[in-house]
């Protein structure tokens, strides 16, 4: 099923495909339980676009850190 979902980081209305039928997504939304035991099949990454809309791209992008060593010998 393609779902759209309105990322809460970017504002960006992204679409994402999962595999799960409209009686599943349906369940999911009228629920009060976890995502994951709602939908325990589905991936980390869908779970998270589900909830926020936020897209694995978007994550590595807002969340991704560069390393730096503090070893004086590298300087």
């Amino acid at each position: 099923m393609r779902i759209l979902r309105k990322s809460v980081l970017t504002g960006n209305v992204n679409t994402m495909d999962i595999n799960v039928t409209d009686e599943q997504f349906t369940k999911y939304l009228g629920s009060n339980e976890c995502i994951q035991n709602v939908l325990p099949e589905l991936s980390v990454d869908e779970r998270e676009f589900l909830i926020s809309g936020i897209t694995p791209d978007e994550w590595d992008n807002t969340f991704s850190f560069t390393t730096i060593s503090l070893d004086a010998e590298e300087a």
